[in-house]
């Protein structure tokens, strides 16, 4: 499990939960099962945990252990798979929103810049037909622009854009070595710092991921029980954003005030982080991928 993933913000998203021992939880994003195991050894024998990942890989991390149930689905379908299991309302929820090292660290899944023969592939799902190589391929430029502007903060998206729609005319875009050589002369400052905010805008957008963060949001009021609490993990200020704004306001569509009253409609979430707990430098330093983690906590009202 270590090697597969570090988890990120374990004690400090533990203690956010504030766990009974006959509770019900839910780990939104298994992974290594790092969260997962430190859930289950707060929890006594009646508790129960539920956990969810879309990458057939992490069933191997399952430990044997009769109150957990493996959902090998992407956690947007949290409330339709919970009610099937009959779970609802649940005392947690956690969401560690970072891809594994297993993932960055397997050439073939194509998530990491390091390795030029790779395909550019980019799915959490393997099950799923859109690829990065198929997105690169089809996208029109203006959506291109948008994604690597919107999701990747690129500064010069729109050059990048055009440059790929003028390539792929003329070369096959299979790998991640393809995709370099042909963006070369987009590349500005730091060509590692590059394109790790392209292949992070890549990734998002193959995965919908901030589709999938907004249909977890929107879920989590009606999962969660009265004191019910959810802890999110997010790596970058797009989806950190999403989580404070959503629990501050309970929607994405911010209501006007009341004409007569002045008031709004009120969030069923009490914050309990008024700012995102970070990792301590020490964590930083032993595991520097966990260096833009952020945990915001809240409890359902």
């Amino acid at each position: 499990m270590e090697q597969y993933h570090i988890p990120v913000l374990l004690n400090e998203a533990i203690r956010g939960l504030h766990i009974h021992p006959a509770g019900v939880y839910v780990d939104c994003t298994f992974g290594g099962g790092g969260h997962s195991r430190a859930i289950l050894s707060q929890l006594g024998r009646e508790g129960k945990l539920y956990v969810f990942d879309q990458d057939d890989d992490a069933r191997r991390n399952l430990p044997d252990d009769d109150r957990i149930v493996f959902i090998p689905h992407n956690f947007r379908h949290i409330q339709r798979f919970l009610r099937l299991h009959d779970a609802v309302p649940v005392d947690g929820i956690l969401a560690d929103l970072g891809v594994s090292s297993h993932q960055f660290d397997q050439p073939a899944r194509g998530f990491s810049t390091r390795f030029d023969d790779a395909p550019l592939d980019m799915r959490m799902d393997q099950h799923h037909t859109v690829t990065a190589v198929t997105l690169l391929q089809n996208a029109s430029e203006q959506e291109l622009h948008k994604m690597f502007e919107q999701y990747g903060e690129v500064t010069n998206a729109k050059t990048l854009a055009k440059l790929i729609v003028e390539q792929r005319k003329l070369v096959v875009l299979k790998t991640v070595g393809d995709f370099k050589r042909a963006v070369a002369l987009a590349v500005k400052g730091n060509p590692n710092k590059y394109f790790a905010q392209v292949f992070q805008a890549l990734r998002i957008a193959v995965n919908e991921e901030m589709q999938s963060l907004q249909d977890l949001l929107q879920q989590l009021s009606p999962l969660l029980k009265e004191g019910g609490r959810a802890a999110i993990i997010t790596f970058h200020s797009i989806e950190d954003r999403m989580v404070k704004n959503f629990f501050k306001y309970g929607s994405f569509e911010l209501q006007d005030a009341d004409a007569v009253y002045g008031t709004r409609v009120e969030s069923p979430f009490n914050i309990l982080t008024k700012k995102p707990i970070v990792p301590s430098g020490q964590e930083v330093k032993q595991n520097p991928r966990s260096r833009s983690a952020k945990l915001r906590i809240a409890e359902k009202k």
